[in-house]
């Protein structure tokens, strides 16, 4: 098959590019052609290495650029950039004659599907049903954010096969009969497992208002008060990343809660662990979940939408959280930091249920999906 992947570009830390990272790789490996279109990659190299089969095409539209201008100016400056990028897509998609295309649910999503060049069109999205609605901005943007949120239902609506990641997530976009649940796979297969003996918990992402580590560091003012011996370390990069530190000072919690840069052997640093906690407002499905879980590390997260619910069975592998409970989840991470054998109990389970992500597991799911849309024939 002739697959190509669509993403804003690959040089980011995140989540989504580590994802399809790992699905690139693995269907070249297959013996399948794979293409990586970008829009604002720059000439930056992926942060995660991808085979040096894969094809790379960067469209050089840099929506990145119109960060930080005012409403209409910036609605003008990307009405212009849709067009071109459509317009470039369109020209590099006819020429190459792919069999399945991608759109990771970025900003060719609102055209993609229109693009007659005889391919299956696929979205993936890696957020919840309400990302737009999360922040809870009011106003103008406001009513922009609400609008989008209603867009995005009918674009998702257009594609031969739109794929969520969580069941929970799936509920949310009732009435759509082209939906597919694939979760993410694991990143790795650990060689070994975390001991849990070391006084350390992990917490991995972006420094920025979806990861809600702010909330993180509040919880852990009441953890020092217990467990002064224990250490939080925090990697991640991202703009909030100097109000973070500065309220780790306004909470002298400087000698106990590090933030530490993104590195790419973050298997490693999850091995140092005993627990993995995660205080997100939103998610899709959230990566340092399953990392943590395949390395066995008990988990600890809030419950919000979408994706601990399906990872976490409450109890079991780890605790769920009502969100903004931080005295709840102060005394959950507590119990597990005072008890080695519960930790190391659920640490084994958090083990036994990553079979669960395996990377054969999930990619033979997408292997169906493709199949699946090849042998329908003809084009939506």
């Amino acid at each position: 098959m002739r697959i190509v992947y669509n993403i804003a570009a690959t040089y980011n830390s995140g989540g989504m590019e580590r994802v399809l990272a790992n699905k690139a790789n693995y269907l070249v490996r297959q013996g399948h052609e794979v293409m990586v279109v970008t829009t604002d990659q720059q000439g930056r190299k992926p942060y995660f290495e991808l085979d040096n089969r894969i094809t790379h095409h960067d469209l050089g539209i840099n929506y990145s650029a119109g960060q930080g201008k005012g409403l209409l100016e910036k609605a003008v400056s990307y009405w212009f950039k849709q067009r071109l990028h459509k317009r470039r897509l369109e020209k590099l998609l006819i020429g190459h004659k792919a069999d399945i295309v991608i759109s990771m649910f970025d900003h060719e999503v609102s055209f993609l599907h229109g693009i007659a060049d005889g391919s299956k069109k696929v979205a993936e999205i890696h957020f919840s049903r309400f990302k737009r609605l999360q922040y809870g901005r009011k106003g103008l943007w406001g009513l922009v954010d609400s609008w989008r949120s209603k867009r995005d239902q009918k674009l998702a609506g257009c594609y031969d096969r739109f794929v969520v990641l969580t069941h929970e997530d799936s509920a949310y976009w009732a009435g759509l009969s082209n939906i597919n649940v694939i979760p993410n796979a694991n990143s790795f297969e650990p060689s070994k497992v975390a001991s849990l003996d070391e006084k350390r918990v992990i917490a991995v992402g972006r420094y920025d208002y979806q990861k809600a580590f702010d909330e993180l560091i509040y919880i852990w003012k009441e953890i020092k008060t217990r467990y002064p011996d224990w250490k939080l370390f925090i990697y991640g990069d991202g703009p909030r990343r100097k109000e973070l530190e500065e309220l780790i000072k306004a909470l002298y919690l400087q000698d106990v809660v590090q933030l530490l840069p993104s590195v790419k052997d973050i298997e490693n640093e999850y091995l140092k662990s005993s627990v993995l906690v995660m205080t997100s407002r939103y998610e899709g499905l959230p990566m340092a979940l399953l990392e943590g879980q395949a390395c066995g590390l008990p988990l600890v997260a809030y419950g919000c939408k979408c994706g601990p619910k399906d990872v976490i069975d409450d109890g079991r592998n780890g605790y769920l959280i009502a969100e903004g409970d931080r005295h709840s989840f102060a005394e959950k991470l507590m119990l597990l930091m005072g008890n080695a054998d519960t930790r190391k109990q659920m640490g084994h389970e958090a083990k036994r249920l990553s079979a669960s992500f395996s990377e054969e597991v999930i990619m033979a799911k997408w292997r169906a999906l493709f199949d699946g849309l090849l042998q329908e024939g003809g084009e939506r």
